[in-house]
This record gives structure tokens, sequence and C-alpha cells, in this order.
């Protein structure tokens, strides 16, 4: 395994992170929980091929993943770089407290490592975080409650840039990969202040994690995808880990592989990935540019979602993954939001379009391009 220093932490931590997202789950719905007898050999795996980093939250595969990590964590802890999060940002200083104290006993440890602001933006770093929320991380900083403060940032360039340049987070979790590079520039800046940064998304929330012949054999001995965009990450000099939420162990092994051999893409490797994958978005523009000046949609259809998943199928070759989140739209997993059969061909979007599409037929040919298939 590979190592590197977080940033000024003084952390030494392996190049390669856990993150117990999307562990895998037993039962159905809000039942669901932790499946024990395949997630914890899977953490134990980890660590026991040199993977000291695991990140988690409260809301985590139905807010069983902390206690499901507190186990694995038993007889590792002082082995292990413990990263969990707050999402509070309310005027009560003891709910925040409150979720300090679950997450402690969740995963039996007393202190975390990293501790997180949850999912921080412009506006909630500027009004609620930075002006009050802050002085209760460091409160409990100063009581070896927590070692070291971070964020897990959601946003654009410039506000990470802000955040960076105000000096509060020792470490900045954030969102990188290989179809999503906007915060390339935040991520040099914060490479010079001195700033840990773990990216989470280096596989793209799995779409990445498929076969691809748009990606595969770019460069020589690299052939599978997930390697290419895992190398592509560890690669940016402002990268310490890579956080990938793993699921099964055969992730959690070809994982470990890439970041162990201690193989890193040169600067000509990266201008080849660089310009290939600048090609394939070129082509995304010949279609909807996701504008979204045809929405809101009286229906309810995430015309601008439904087509930029299309576009990645597509251009890049990731169909397997972009069907999988289709059907949610499709069953109806997410309350408000709806799928291309929803359309009533109304025609309220059309004209709207710059690119002059063809919205509802388009939706047609996506819906049968993307929905399960009747067994």
């Amino acid at each position: 395994m590979q190592y590197t220093t977080l940033g000024k932490t003084g952390l030494n931590v392996s190049r390669l992170g856990f993150g117990a997202m999307r562990l895998p789950m037993i039962g159905d719905g809000p039942e669901a929980r932790v499946n024990r007898e395949l997630a914890i050999p899977m953490i134990h795996y980890a660590f026991e091929h040199g993977v000291n980093y695991i990140d988690t939250a409260v809301g985590y595969c139905n807010s069983d993943s902390q206690r499901a990590v507190g186990e694995a964590l038993k007889g590792w802890r002082d082995r292990i770089v413990v990263s969990t999060k707050n999402h509070d940002y309310g005027q009560e200083e003891t709910v925040w407290w409150k979720n300090l104290e679950d997450s402690l006993e969740r995963l039996g440890v007393d202190y975390l490592d990293i501790y997180n602001h949850h999912g921080v933006n412009d506006a909630l770093f500027a009004n609620d975080l930075r002006p009050r929320v802050a002085r209760w991380m460091l409160k409990a900083r100063d009581q070896s409650l927590v070692k070291h403060v971070g964020v897990s940032f959601h946003d654009n360039n410039q506000a990470l840039m802000k955040i960076v340049e105000d000096g509060y987070p020792e470490v900045i979790t954030l969102q990188y990969n290989l179809l999503d590079r906007q915060l390339e520039e935040g991520i040099a800046l914060a490479h010079e202040k001195g700033i840990g940064i773990v990216v989470m998304g280096p596989v793209g929330g799995g779409r990445l994690g498929q076969p691809s012949e748009a990606f595969e054999n770019i460069l020589p001995g690299i052939r599978r995808t997930p390697e290419l965009a895992l190398r592509f990450v560890l690669a940016n000099p402002g990268v310490h880990i890579a956080l990938s939420g793993m699921s099964t162990l055969e992730q959690v092994q070809e994982n470990v592989q890439v970041c162990s051999d201690g193989i890193a893409l040169n600067d000509a490797g990266l201008d080849a990935i660089r310009d290939h994958v600048a090609q394939l978005k070129a082509m995304l523009d010949l279609y909807c540019t996701g504008c979204g000046y045809c929405m809101p949609c009286p229906s309810g259809v995430e015309i601008p979602r439904i087509f930029e998943a299309y576009n990645n199928a597509r251009v890049f070759g990731l169909w397997d993954g972009t069907r999988e989140q289709y059907a949610h739209l499709v069953k109806g997993d997410w309350p408000g939001h709806f799928s291309a059969a929803a359309c009533t061909e109304c025609g309220t979007c059309e004209p709207k379009c710059p690119q002059h599409i063809e919205i509802p037929r388009k939706l047609k040919e996506v819906h049968a391009a993307l929905a399960p298939k009747p067994e």
C-alpha cells in the first residue's frame, strides 16, 4: 500500500480510503441494515492489506454504517484513521453535540481523527458554519474529542477556493474524477496551503466502475476503467486519498492492488487521458448542454439530468450504471422526480431549448434505451 502525509495534520494515511457509504445491505426498505457477514470481512481485508483510513456518516446505509464500522474497528482502532461527519447547522448547540456523542458511541471510539462538517456549500459555510457551528467544533477539538477539523464539500470551484483561503479546515473531502474536473484549481490551492484533500467519487459514483470501451486501452498496461479512474485521481499532486465506496470484496481487492504497486501516471499519460476525455466531451456538446432552460417541467420530468445520464451512457459507454440509476426514477424511488415516461408531450419545453432539441421525441428515445425491460 502507498502512503502519504495528510496535509498539515501529520497523519500518515493510505492513498486508498474505505468509504463506508455503500456497504452491502440485507433486508428491504427502511428496515434494511448492513450485512455484517459480508461487510466486516471486506473492511478487515482492507485493513489487513494496508488501508488505514475509513470514512462514514450518520445517515449512511440507513443510518447503520457507523455501527457496522464500529464493529469492524474492534482490535484495530489504534491503527486506523477514523473520519465521520456532523450534518447539523441549526441554532441549538446541544443538537450538534448530541450528534457527536452518538457517533462516538456507535463507532465505539473515544475520539475522532477527522470530524467533518457534512455537505458544506458556500452559503452554509458563510452563514452558519463559520460564524456559529465552527465554535462548537473547535470546542470539541479542545476537549480532544476531535483531532482534526474537516469539511465534506459540495459546491463549485469558487466556493472551494474561498474556504481554502479562509484556512479553517485542515482536511477537505470533495468530488473529483475523470468526468468531473471542475475543482482542479481549488485542489491546487489547497495543496499550496497544506490542506489535506480526500477525493470522494474517484470512480464517478460507480459510473467509472463498469466496463467502457471509451476508456479501455487508452494507456498501455491499464485495461480496466476503474483502474484508470483511480490512477488519474491519485496522479494529481494535490490529492492525498482516493476514498472509494466499496460494496464487494472484489472491488476492495482490485482497489488495494492498484494502490499498492507504486505505479503512477506520468505527464504524458495524464495528457493522453485529458485529451481523450476532451474529445469525448466535445461529442456531448452536440446534444443537450444542460442549460436548464427547458425547466421546470409541468410533469416533473428531470429533463437535463435524464439527458445528461443518457449522454454519459451513449458517449462514454457507461450503460449499466446509467440504467441502474434511471430505474430509480422509473420505480418512483425519489419523490417529486419523474422519468421520461411521465412526459405528456405538452410542448412547454421545446420552444425554450437553445439547441432546438425535439425534447418529447428524444425523451421517448431515452426511455426506450434506459428503462428496465419487462420480464
